[in-house]
């Protein structure tokens, strides 16, 4: 009997090149996918072609406020109602337990209208933490302890300059007074977390005026004694007036000159 013998195969030129381009073009595929699909966003006819070359938007702020709830529960319920329209990415108990809440690089609604510096969406560069305080209470120990591991965890991974940690009050005067008088401000400042000078560092500047130096250091200063009343809260809580002292404008100047140093 004769050996059957495999049937060759022979390939003309042309299929050859017709491989060649399923070869190149599945690879082209497996490279695209890669990139993740492309929400639709405008009505307009486009044509999709996504691209791998992006990262997401990283936070440059931190902002602080208090619940003004009693407990976290309630908070919580505020804070995850849609019908409330409010969130923060994040909310600390009296205890210290931390609540994960919106997606760290999406944008939560818990600044509002805001300005700081020349921004005037905080929403859209910053992280909210929310804290369990009523506003008429310090904070407590085990609180302040988890905020501060959570402010190093959100620092060293975004990069966030020291003077960008803020409190809501800063960045709304007249509007919002969160966290109140009773913050530790200085504590925080102590381990990077926002600015902070000790008294009689720098002589009151004797040619600038005083909106002119709460506007350098970044306030808002449209309605000036409510900038006023909110650098007072934060860094003489003592001293609730509306005017600048002398020890104020020197503390103001010891602040805008450690900004500009950063």
């Amino acid at each position: 009997m004769n050996a059957i013998l495999p049937k060759r195969t022979f390939f003309s030129a042309s299929a050859g090149l017709r491989l060649c381009r399923l070869v190149v073009s599945l690879a082209v595929l497996a490279i695209a996918g890669c990139a993740p699909l492309l929400p639709s966003r405008t009505s307009l006819p486009v044509e999709v072609r996504p691209s791998p070359n992006f990262n997401e938007r990283r936070p440059n702020f931190v902002i602080l406020h208090h619940t003004s709830n009693d407990t976290a529960a309630r908070a919580l319920g505020t804070l995850t109602d849609a019908a409330r329209a409010v969130s923060a990415h994040y909310l600390i108990s009296r205890d210290g337990r931390i609540y994960y809440l919106v997606d760290e690089l999406a944008r939560a609604w818990h600044a509002g209208e805001s300005y700081w510096g020349g921004n005037s969406d905080l929403n859209s560069a910053s992280i909210g933490i929310e804290l369990d305080n009523n506003g008429d209470e310090p904070f407590a120990d085990d609180q302040i302890a988890a905020l501060l591991a959570l402010l190093a965890d959100l620092k060293q991974r975004y990069g966030i300059p020291t003077a960008n940690f803020l409190g809501h009050g800063d960045v709304a005067p007249g509007r919002k007074v969160d966290p109140s008088r009773w913050f530790p401000w200085e504590r925080l400042a102590g381990q990077g977390f926002g600015l902070w000078c000790a008294p009689g560092v720098f002589p009151a500047p004797p040619d600038q005026d005083d909106a002119t130096l709460l506007a350098t250091f970044g306030y808002d200063v449209s309605d000036y004694f409510a900038a006023v009343g909110a650098f007072k809260r934060r860094f003489t809580p003592d001293d609730l007036s509306r005017q600048l002292t002398e020890h104020d404008r020197a503390l103001l100047q010891c602040l805008v000159s450690k900004k500009q140093e950063r």
